[in-house]
């Protein structure tokens, strides 16, 4: 049997496969200067030469044709003549005003959290996080010391809850219930989403105060504020009563088990008994199956020394906070909406 059938026709042979994923960090980087630069902001209204796109970024021209070349090569962005680019289907996601873009993401991902995976060596050997081992802080006490890497957070978050809203609205009924409570909301575009989709409910956000103040503007945008209340607070201490849904989407996954269960033992003792709490996260599969969370994981290790779970963990943590482990809801991009009620 010939090598190439062993492997497969047309797949890639071992070692150019891996060389792939020993090098994955260039395309990350090239991204990064391409959303920093605002390369797709300025290609909006067609092809731009090089040149101009210098000019108005201020970069060298050849280098910066250099990275648009090589960024083009994987299909974001096209040379639809020498020294002259335009947007792709891919790029389009990294302009500012497109809906769910992925701007900030490309920003984040590449920048102080970049340089926290180059010690995931650290959290391995110690358990402990890369990322306070390169920065001599937490990565939330670096974000309040550092407004603009908090916005880009905070946006990134956006857009990334842009990607599933959809998909989460579509497939968990979200109209039995009369009030939610978005518990670390951000900047409210899942709330948004559910208020559209639901004419008769409301909706409490709760948040950090200096996220509260431009969740706002995002829920006017969205025309749903006039049903929505805007709580600021700390949900170790406590969260607002009066809703007989709390979403917590994208938070536990911040946090350790301790604390996880000191968040929803406050979401408990906030909601009635008939509540329902509605976790939506990225939910482990067992075995060698390829999933997004598998890595995601990874990237709470170096940052937060956090984790993704499996269901029967969340289960764990729902029963240690006057909860059990209802049903588990999956939805096409990939988190699922795990659903817990109170005993």
């Amino acid at each position: 049997m010939s090598e190439e059938v062993e492997m497969g026709a047309g797949a890639s042979p071992p070692p150019a496969t891996l060389l792939q994923m020993m090098t994955g960090y260039w395309v990350s980087q090239a991204l990064h200067v391409a959303a920093k630069l605002g390369i797709a902001d300025l290609l909006a209204d067609g092809p731009v030469d090089c040149e101009d796109l210098a000019a108005a970024t201020d970069t060298h021209a050849p280098s910066l044709q250099r990275v648009l070349r090589a960024l083009a090569s994987v299909g974001v962005f096209t040379e639809v003549s020498p020294g002259s680019f335009a947007l792709t289907p891919l790029a389009e996601l990294l302009r500012t005003e497109t809906p769910g873009s992925m701007r900030a993401l490309a920003i984040m991902y590449a920048e102080e959290q970049y340089r926290a995976w180059g010690e995931l060596l650290h959290s391995v050997r110690t358990g402990e996080m890369a990322f306070d081992h390169q920065f001599g802080m937490g990565y939330f006490e670096y974000l309040a010391q550092h407004p603009e890497a908090d916005r880009v957070f905070n946006e990134a978050m956006t857009g990334w809850t842009h990607q599933l809203v959809g998909a989460v609205v579509d497939t968990y009924d979200f109209s039995p219930f009369k009030t939610i409570v978005d518990v670390g909301g951000g900047y409210g575009a899942l709330l948004a989403a559910i208020l559209r989709s639901n004419p008769g409910t409301r909706g409490v956000l709760f948040e950090q105060p200096h996220v509260v103040a431009s969740a706002e503007e995002q829920l006017v945008a969205a025309g749903v504020a006039d049903r929505c209340t805007f709580v600021s607070g700390d949900f170790f201490a406590a969260v607002p009563t009066g809703g007989d849904a709390y979403v917590l989407s994208q938070i536990l996954h911040d946090w350790d088990d301790e604390r996880c269960v000191a968040i929803l033992g406050q979401c408990r003792r906030a909601m009635p008994d008939h509540g329902k709490l509605l976790v939506v996260e990225l939910v482990l599969p067992e075995g060698d199956e390829p999933f997004l969370g598998k890595w995601l994981d990874l990237h709470m290790l170096v940052l937060l020394g956090s984790r993704e779970r499996t269901a029967a963990e969340y289960d764990t943590l729902f029963r240690a906070a006057g909860f059990k482990l209802a049903r588990v809801v999956p939805t096409p991009p990939g988190p699922s909406v795990v659903e817990a009620v109170p005993v």
